[in-house]
């Protein structure tokens, strides 16, 4: 179930508010229960089979958390059943996420053709898995109480609005929400215009860009052209923002709505002068977990240059990695994590002394390249696309074809770049916020316009609902 969807918006979550709110705010229990009935009913829509895995992770981790403690209160280390359930969670995550491309990478280096059948991909996987980790994680190292009530540790794994592309919600965030958290009109009003919000990034945005590029993509190579690939990826660069970011929006507002917050996921990141700033801006909760739980584990920058040189590339092709399972991720992740090592190391210095819109021409260029890496599985056809873009695929600079697409576009590609930028997201919530009649009347334009566009369009996708 989408949350860009008729279903979700006009059925399920009216349903849900009104049997969470129909319970008095004191019976907090009453209403975790409604939340989790919910969760559970929103997940098993659509892969019914799935539900029972991940109620299995539910128990599991909550089982292993509390071995972990009761080990480190009668003077154990805890670290045999912590390894124990990462070894778990993870071969759960590889066996559903990575098996075929495992089997894939076996083949192509024995020349034996091992027959195996492929699962469908258990949706949102990789994002409670890593919340279930993070748990584990921050009990092993006394950062939090483990969770005794398993409704509880189920509804934190389970709620609906992060379970499917997160964000990735840290236990000890929301540990004190659980129990006790606010719903007064106000919080619940400024959930729902931020829900609404994405929801027009998402449906309005994201998906006018997306139809751009898939157009653009399915053209025959006959028509290409430098000029018209650029505007194809420019395209997907802004598709997977406004939808990424649009959900996240979305996920925040509906957290609001129920009494929860949630940390922000993307604060501007096409605004980054560098990749690392990029990286501080773009999915912040991944890029957080892997900081916290992987990259200062292996020694973070407090080690030699070659071991911090190493312990980036590993770091970031692990991002590549999770972010599903085929070779053009890894590059992906392992492109990035050269380009941060050459901030580091190499030319960064260089970069301060460049004026702030060179910067910024550097920063938005090289994340561009990283979406053709991240768009096209066949790293071939990549490689092809990024020739033709830097005129070495013996097309033209220009033809009919792109001057079409830039008449046809052009407006709609100014409108998506200044909306990625924080001037026009701040005015809206801003004067959304004011509680006048104008804010209130723009918030159901924005809902309006959204809900026409799913009635009459037929591009809906969720680009990180495969990871």
């Amino acid at each position: 179930m989408l949350f860009s969807s008729i279903i979700f918006i006009f059925y399920f979550l009216p349903i849900t508010m009104l049997l969470y709110y129909v319970i008095p705010k004191e019976k907090i229990g009453a209403r975790n229960i409604v939340l989790l009935a919910a969760s559970l009913f929103f997940y098993s829509w659509g892969e019914p089979v799935y539900l029972f895995l991940m109620l299995y992770s539910a128990f599991f981790n909550y089982f292993m958390a509390i071995q972990i403690n009761n080990e480190q209160r009668h003077g154990g280390s805890g670290k045999r059943n912590l390894v124990f359930a990462v070894i778990v969670n993870l071969l759960i995550l590889g066996f559903f996420k990575y098996f075929g491309f495992l089997m894939e990478i076996v083949t192509s280096l024995t020349g034996f053709h091992i027959r195996y059948t492929t699962l469908a991909l258990p949706i949102g996987i990789s994002f409670y898995t890593f919340q279930a980790m993070s748990y584990i994680f921050d009990v092993y190292k006394g950062k939090v109480t483990p969770q005794y009530n398993l409704l509880k540790f189920s509804l934190y794994l389970s709620f609906f609005p992060q379970l499917i592309a997160g964000p990735i919600v840290k236990y000890r965030d929301v540990e004190l929400q659980i129990d006790n958290r606010d719903t007064d009109p106000v919080k619940f009003g400024e959930g729902a215009s931020r829900f609404i919000l994405g929801l027009g990034k998402k449906v309005i945005l994201a998906n006018t860009f997306g139809s751009l590029y898939t157009e653009i993509s399915a053209l025959p190579h006959g028509q290409s052209s430098v000029v018209l690939y650029w505007i194809g990826i420019a395209a997907y660069t802004l598709q997977i923002y406004f939808d990424f970011s649009g959900y996240s929006d979305m996920a925040i507002g509906l957290g609001r709505m129920f009494g929860f917050v949630f940390d922000e996921n993307f604060n501007y990141p096409y605004i980054a002068s560098t990749i690392t700033e990029f990286w501080r801006r773009w999915h912040m909760s991944l890029s957080t977990w892997f900081r916290e739980y992987v990259y200062i584990p292996l020694g973070g920058n407090r080690v030699k240059v070659y071991r911090h040189i190493l312990n980036l590339l590993i770091v970031w092709s692990l991002t590549g990695l999770w972010h599903g399972a085929s070779w053009n991720f890894v590059l992906w992740g392992a492109y990035f994590g050269v380009l941060l090592i050459f901030e580091k190391y190499v030319y960064g210095k260089y970069l301060e002394k460049i004026p702030t819109w060179c910067r910024h021409v550097y920063a938005i260029v090289v994340v561009m390249i990283s979406w053709v890496f991240f768009s096209i599985t066949d790293i071939s056809k990549a490689l092809s696309y990024l020739a033709i873009m830097f005129g070495l695929g013996k097309v033209p600079f220009i033809n009919i074809t792109a001057l079409y697409y830039i008449r046809t576009n052009f407006i709609i590609l100014v409108i998506g770049a200044v909306c990625a930028t924080p001037y026009p997201i701040e005015r809206f919530r801003k004067f959304c916020s004011q509680k006048s009649a104008a804010g209130t009347a723009l918030v159901f334009a924005v809902l309006i316009a959204s809900v026409a566009y799913l009635v009459y369009g037929s591009y809906n996708p969720f680009l990180y609902f495969r990871f």
